[in-house]
């Protein structure tokens, strides 16, 4: 009777090893002449990750801690381990580096639940001397934190915060609160967090909050990048129950979010209903997915270590499916060249027109994407959490 009771754990702990690895499987790409490895595991829930130089990196935790990477190993003992709160999408969500300063984004309870920049110096590998940076809110939702963080090349510093389900004019609601820093992107001074002076809402008034603004009508969004060409700001956000976007960002730009998300020509409602400040404007996302499987980061391949024909693309990653997504762009780096002719109409809605832009699938769950200092693509993945390098 023993034997069959060991033997039976032996069998049952084969077909958990079994179903783990059918789950985290090796990702795969669609282009035969590249591969994707594991470059390090072990990550409890990770949301972000910034190279350092081309021996570290850091990884953020959702829970607090920051992990450091060297030369390949995870580090057993955490850089900061911050007191967050990890409800729902809250926690420690996002890391960029402006010169020799880090800033870290993070969900806190200080006397009420803010969304916290932290700013520290880089010693070496190390972060010392933490200040706040700036408080931003992060109620009444555990969702729609937004988080992440992006330097521009004119070395100022972007935040996204989400909307948090709130009801103001940051959302489009004509008759509610005035902007409260929710549902925007702002680009700050990193040396002392004012304004970066060239912000298209700027006015009389230095408390007000559209002073920082580069965006708003921004839902919930996982994901900023740079185009290294031209300097533009891309992001990504998810929708309700459909319609996650890609959007070029120009200062003044009106996601659209309360009543609008995808095309505004679905929505039953005109730009006249938005809400409009002095030199802000609209414009539809340039590619939007029917289906809402949570769209991630948006990163730009600053190298030709991939080949020529990847250098400068657009790599996407989502939540949901676990996929990586690739996209060239136009000439004047405005728009997709979008190869599949059912997405004239910039709505991803079929299986068809989602194969035509995949690069990749497999990667449970992308949280971040980065060019490293080898000129590789790497991909952060929060349910397996692992780091995998692409090369």
């Amino acid at each position: 009777m023993k034997k069959y009771f060991a033997f039976s754990l032996i069998i049952i702990s084969l077909v958990i090893i079994m179903q783990n690895n059918l789950l985290y499987a090796q990702p795969s790409l669609r282009d035969p002449n590249l591969k994707v490895e594991s470059f390090v595991s072990g990550i409890s829930l990770p949301t972000s990750m910034l190279f350092l130089d081309e021996n570290n990196i850091l990884v953020l935790e959702k829970d607090g801690n920051v992990r450091l990477v060297s030369n390949g190993m995870l580090q057993a003992q955490p850089l900061v381990s911050l007191t967050v709160d990890s409800k729902n999408e809250r926690g420690l969500l996002g890391a960029e580096r402006v010169g020799e300063s880090v800033f870290l984004y993070a969900t806190v309870k200080d006397g009420e639940v803010i969304n916290r920049i932290y700013k520290y110096t880089l010693a070496g590998s190390e972060l010392t001397n933490e200040e706040v940076f700036m408080d931003l809110p992060g109620t009444p939702a555990t969702n729609h934190q937004g988080g992440k963080l992006a330097v521009s090349n004119d070395g100022y510093l972007y935040s996204v915060t989400g909307e948090l389900q709130r009801d103001g004019k940051d959302q489009n609601i004509v008759n509610g609160p005035d902007p409260d820093f929710s549902g925007a992107i702002l680009k700050i001074n990193p040396n002392d967090g004012s304004p970066a002076p060239n912000n298209p809402f700027q006015g009389d008034n230095p408390n007000d909050p559209l002073n920082w603004y580069q965006a708003y009508g921004i839902r919930n969004s996982f994901g900023l990048g740079v185009d290294p060409v031209t300097g533009t700001l891309w992001d990504t956000e998810n929708g309700a129950q459909s319609h996650d976007e890609i959007n070029l960002v120009n200062p003044g730009f009106n996601s659209g979010w309360k009543l609008v998300m995808g095309p505004i020509s679905d929505s039953g409602i005109t730009e006249n209903d938005l809400v409009s400040f002095p030199n802000s404007s609209y414009k539809d996302p340039i590619l939007s997915f029917l289906e809402s499987f949570g769209i991630t980061d948006i990163e730009f391949l600053n190298s030709d270590k991939l080949g020529a024909e990847y250098s400068n693309n657009a790599f996407v990653g989502d939540l949901g499916h676990g996929n990586l997504y690739r996209f060239e762009l136009n000439d004047d780096r405005t728009d997709f060249n979008l190869v599949s002719p059912g997405l004239d109409d910039r709505v991803v809605d079929n299986d068809e027109e989602l194969a035509s832009i995949l690069f990749g699938e497999g990667f449970a769950g992308v949280t971040d994407i980065k060019t490293g200092p080898d000129g590789f693509l790497y991909v952060l993945s929060f349910d397996d959490g692992t780091i995998y390098r692409i090369s």
